[in-house]
C-alpha cells in the first residue's frame, strides 16, 4: 500500500521517515499526528496563522504498509523550523514523537543548505589515514580500561598498547574527570607514555561535562600537541558537539554511542547521517556477533551510509566494536574492506602481561590481509 499521490518533497524541504506500529485503519490519523505532534504540537484548528498553515505546520507525504502491522510514514518538516542548531534539528525529526513507544525515526533526508550549515566531518576517514599513514588498509585501535585505576596506571597501560603499533588508542568512554584520574593529570600522562612508545599512534582523550568544561579539557588537549578525541554526543548535547567541531577544526572527532540505543532512531540514520552531519570524523557502534544485538544487516549499513557520497560531505569512518577479538579480523576485513577502524578493547586487554605481544598480533592481522 502506497498512499498519497505526491511523496516527493518541495525542494529545500527537511524530510523524515518514520517506521510506525499500527493498523490499517489507523495509520492514516497516525501519520498525521506525528507531523503536527513534530512542528506544532497544538490543534491545528487552533491555529490561525496562515504562515504557520502554509509553511510551518508538517505534512505527511506518503504511507507505506511494510507489513506485520510496521507502516513506513514519510512527513515532510519545515527547514526553517530548525534554524543553525543541531539540538533544534534532533528536536525537530523526533523531539515529542520519541517519547511514543509505537515509533521509530527510520530516516531523514536534508537539504544543501543544512549539509552546508553543520558541514560535517573536517577530517574523516582520508584525515583519520593521512594522521598515522595507513594509506589503503583499515585502521586499528583499542581503549583504555577500566576506569577507577590511577592515571600512572592508564598511562602505563596506555604505553604497552601502543608498543604494539595501534593506530588509535581512545579513552574510555567512562573516563571522565574522576578523582581517581582527573582529566587534567590523565591526558598528559598518557600522551607523553603513548609518544615514548610509539609516536605514530594517536591518543584519544574523551571529552566531556558542560560545554564550557569541554572547552577547558580541549585546551589541555591541543597543549599536549593531541589532535583527536573522543565524545559521546548524545550525553554531551548534539549542540554542543556542534559548537566544539565548529570551533576546533583542526581537531578530529570520534563518537562514541553511549545512550544512543535509548533513542529509537535506526543505527544507520543516527550513526551514519545525523552524527556525521554534525561533524563525526568516526563512529564507534555495537558490531555483530558481540556483546550487543546489531545484525550484520544494521551493521554493513551503518558503515555504508557513513561512506556514502552526501552532498560532499567526507566520510566518516565505521568503527564497528563491542566484544572484538583478533580472532575475528578476516571475518571483519572480509565484511567490511579497508574502509573501517577494527576496535579491539577487553580482547587484547585480557592479555595481562602479554599485552604488547596480543597488541602486535592483532595489528599484524589487519596489516597483512589482502583486500580483493
Amino acid at each position: 500500500m502506497q498512499r498519497h499521490a505526491n511523496p516527493i518533497a518541495p525542494p529545500g524541504s527537511l524530510v523524515a521517515t518514520y517506521r510506525v506500529r499500527s493498523t490499517a485503519a489507523e495509520i492514516e490519523a497516525r501519520a498525521t499526528a506525528i507531523a503536527v505532534e513534530q512542528s506544532i504540537e497544538m490543534p491545528v484548528a487552533a491555529v490561525t496563522s496562515a504562515f504557520v498553515r502554509d509553511a510551518i505546520i508538517g505534512k505527511v507525504l506518503a504511507v507505506r504498509d511494510c507489513g506485520a502491522g510496521i507502516f513506513e510514514a514519510r512527513i515532510g518538516l519545515s527547514v526553517e523550523t530548525v534554524g543553525r542548531d543541531a539540538g533544534q534539528l534532533l528536536n525537530m525529526l523526533f523531539g515529542n514523537s520519541s517519547i511514543q513507544d509505537d515509533v521509530t525515526l527510520w530516516d531523514f533526508e536534508v537539504p544543501e543548505t543544512l549539509l552546508q550549515t553543520f558541514g560535517g566531518p573536517r577530517h574523516g576517514l582520508p584525515g583519520l589515514r593521512e594522521r598515522v599513514g595507513a594509506e589503503g588498509r583499515a585502521l586499528t585501535a583499542s581503549a583504555l580500561k577500566p576506569q577507577g585505576i590511577p592515571s600512572a596506571e592508564l598511562a602505563a597501560l596506555a604505553g604497552r598498547l601502543a608498543a604494539g603499533g595501534l593506530d588509535y588508542i581512545k579513552d574510555d568512554h567512562g573516563l571522565a574527570d574522576q578523582a581517581y584520574s582527573p582529566f587534567a593529570e590523565r591526558v598528559p600522562l598518557i600522551a607523553k607514555a603513548v609518544r615514548a612508545a610509539n609516536p605514530a599512534t594517536r591518543y584519544l582523550p574523551n571529552i566531556c561535562g558542560t560545554l564550557e568544561q569541554m572547552r577547558t579539557q580541549l585546551g589541555v588537549v591541543r597543549d599536549c600537541g593531541l589532535d583527536t578525541v573522543l565524545i559521546a554526543p548524545m550525553i554531551t548535547g548534539a549542540s554542543a558537539f556542534q559548537a566544539v567541531v565548529a570551533a576546533h577544526p583542526d581537531i578530529a572527532f570520534i563518537t562514541h554511542p553511549a545512550l544512543a540505543g535509548a533513542s529509537r532512531i535506526a543505527p544507520p540514520a543516527h550513526f551514519g547521517k545525523l552524527f556525521r552531519l554534525f561533524g563525526a570524523d568516526g563512529v564507534v557502534y555495537p558490531n555483530f556477533g558481540g556483546r550487543f544485538s546489531y545484525s550484520p544487516e544494521t551493521c554493513r549499513a551503518v558503515g555504508g551510509v557513513g561512506m556514502a557520497d552526501w552532498g560532499g560531505l567526507k566520510p566518516t569512518v565505521p568503527i564497528p566494536a563491542g566484544g572484538m577479538t583478533t580472532e575475528r579480523v578476516t571475518e571483519m576485513l572480509d565484511f567490511y574492506g579497508a574502509d573501517v577502524m577494527l576496535l579491539i578493547g577487553g580482547g587484547l586487554l585480557s592479555a595481562g602481561a602479554d599485552l604488547t605481544n596480543a597488541t602486535a598480533r592483532f595489528v599484524k592481522a589487519v596489516q597483512s590481509y589482502r583486500y580483493t
